[in-house]
This record gives C-alpha cells, sequence and structure tokens, in this order.
C-alpha cells in the first residue's frame, strides 16, 4: 500500500463495560467501524468483547438483551469503554468504582461513552484531565467534579484517557482512532462504506465541532468520491472549492499525510477492489468505472496499492 498507510500495526483488544439502558446505538457506532476496518484490511485489527461487573447479561434502553463474553475482573486489554446511558448515577456504587480502578492498571487506554465520563469521575479516574460528556449532564458533571476541566466538545482525548458524548459522537471517534492507528486511506474507507458526511455531504454540510478535518479538505474529498468514473483534474477540484491547487495540496498533506493525487488514486482504487471482489465485470470495466481508460494502466496501478493484480485477487490467489 501507499507509505500513508500503516499495514503493520498490532491487533487491539477493545472492551466494552455494558450497564443496563446502555444504548444500542452508541455501541454499534463504536463496534461497526471496528468491524468494518477488519473486513478492509483483511486482517484482524481489532479484537472486542462485552463486559458486565458481574458477567451478567445487560440490557439496552431499547429492551435489546446482550449477553457479554466475561465479567471486568477478569479481563485485561488495550482500551476499556465504560458504556452506561441512562439512570447512571447509581451505577457508581464501591464495587464498580473499585473494578474501574482496578481495571485501569490493566488497559492502557481507559474510555468513557454518553455518560460513562461519570462513572470514570466518580472513580478518580478523570482527576485533573480534561473530559466531556453528554451536553445534558455537562453542567451538572462541571459541578460535581471541579478537579476536571470539562470541555463541551463531542470527544476529548486526554493522555491515556478518552470520553465522549454520545452515539453519533462515538462514530466520529472511532473513524479518528483508526486513522490514528491504521492510516487516513483505511479511515477514508470505513468513512466511505458508511456513506459517512466525510466523503459525502461535505459539499452542503458543515463539519461537525472538533473534528480534525477542515471543510475545504472535506468538499475536495466528497468531490473525489463523487467523480470516481470521470476524475476531475486536481486544479478543478480545488477551483471548485474555492482554494488554489498548491493550497489544497499543503492541507491534504498536512490533514490526511499525502497529495491530493494519492488520495484520489487510493479512492478510485477502493472502487476498483469493490468491483473485482463483489461482481464477474471484466478488469477493463472496472477499470473503466474506475477512471482508468487503460486496463494496464489501473493494473499497475492495483498491484501496487493492493499487491496483488485485480485477477489474482479475484481468484484468491493474490
Amino acid at each position: 500500500m501507499q507509505r500513508w498507510v500503516k499495514d503493520d500495526a498490532a491487533m487491539q483488544q477493545v472492551d466494552l463495560l455494558l450497564f443496563d439502558d446502555f444504548s444500542g446505538h452508541c455501541l454499534a457506532n463504536t463496534i461497526e467501524p471496528l468491524r468494518a476496518a477488519n473486513t478492509l484490511a483483511g486482517r484482524q485489527i481489532y479484537a472486542w468483547r462485552f463486559l458486565t461487573l458481574d458477567g451478567a447479561p445487560a440490557s439496552s434502553s431499547a429492551g435489546m438483551e446482550v449477553n457479554p463474553h466475561d465479567r471486568l475482573p477478569r479481563c485485561q486489554g488495550d482500551m476499556l469503554i465504560a458504556m452506561p446511558s441512562y439512570r447512571y448515577r447509581p451505577l457508581a456504587t464501591e464495587q464498580a468504582k473499585a473494578a474501574l480502578r482496578a481495571a485501569a492498571l490493566r488497559y492502557r487506554v481507559m474510555a468513557g461513552f454518553d455518560a460513562g465520563a461519570w462513572l470514570l469521575a466518580a472513580a478518580g479516574l478523570l482527576d485533573g484531565r480534561r473530559a466531556t460528556i453528554h451536553w445534558e449532564e455537562l453542567a451538572s458533571f462541571a459541578e460535581d467534579f471541579p478537579q476536571i476541566a470539562v470541555q463541551r466538545l463531542r470527544h476529548v482525548q486526554d493522555g491515556n484517557r478518552i470520553t465522549c458524548t454520545g452515539a453519533l459522537a462515538a462514530f466520529d471517534l472511532m473513524m479518528e482512532l483508526i486513522g490514528q492507528r491504521h492510516g487516513q486511506a483505511l479511515r477514508l474507507e470505513v468513512a466511505a462504506l458508511f456513506m459517512s458526511p466525510e466523503v459525502t455531504e461535505a459539499e452542503t454540510r458543515p463539519l461537525s465541532i472538533g473534528s480534525a478535518r477542515s471543510r475545504s479538505v472535506a468538499r475536495a474529498l466528497a468531490l473525489m468520491q463523487a467523480h470516481i468514473e470521470a476524475p476531475l483534474s486536481i486544479a478543478e477540484i480545488a477551483r471548485r472549492i474555492g482554494r488554489n491547487r498548491k493550497d489544497l495540496e499543503h492541507r491534504m498533506k498536512a490533514q490526511l499525510g499525502a497529495t491530493p493525487q494519492a488520495i484520489y488514486r487510493h479512492l478510485r482504487l477502493i472502487q476498483a477492489r469493490k468491483l473485482i471482489l463483489e461482481t464477474d465485470l471484466s478488469v477493463a470495466e472496472v477499470a473503466l468505472r474506475s477512471g482508468y481508460e487503460n486496463p494496464s494502466a489501473m493494473t499497475r496501478a492495483y498491484r501496487t496499492e493492493f499487491g496483488a493484480t485485480p485477477r489474482q485477487m479475484r481468484n484468491g490467489t493474490g
């Protein structure tokens, strides 16, 4: 793959600590990007488990019951995400706080999603840190825990502590973490798979508060995604977003680690790979639908990007 794809990172173990009345939406938005990243990377770069404090099932706010893989005291890993949502204050028992403090010695990163920041704070795990929580709880959170620098952001990373406000912010955060660890190319693939506004709606929709992407870069990505079969020139993309080519190149290299040309080529080759793996179209037709007039040129670029030719990948020999 291109140098801006980090494909040598070790697998991460992500565990989710569930409580009754957790948000199923938040759970799905946390796990599905990881599942998609595994699929698109072609190997298991993330593993996850559902945990509860005592190993008993947890029921979501919508009545969905989840049977956990294990109980928290027996587990360790790279990241533990505490995910309470409703009626969370009574959950901060002495047993729960002690379990979270002990877990902080076994997990590299401790995170609180939705109302999870409140549990981490109650256990003393956010003292002296920056943190956020669902904005409906922000004022009371700041009042209850004056030792925490409370911020009105969708998600906050402060060292090995992460806090996140809710379901939609959880998706954005997981995308951010995928990009940090495995490169922006994989992030873009996952974003395209889920029809994220990052690559589909950025021309007409402002980015969320706290996003690492500038509006100009997001609009350029949206234009690239919308013009796969008939690619625009980089100069034309820059013109359409109101920037000059040099400025666009600088912004993309700074934010995504690659030139617009490399990013555009990767997006087109993602399309080619999807057609190779999911259709019976000829290589020549795949090339045309991916913006290549010459099938040989597409094959060369494909092999450089994915380490196998289209035919090898389709036949499972690459």
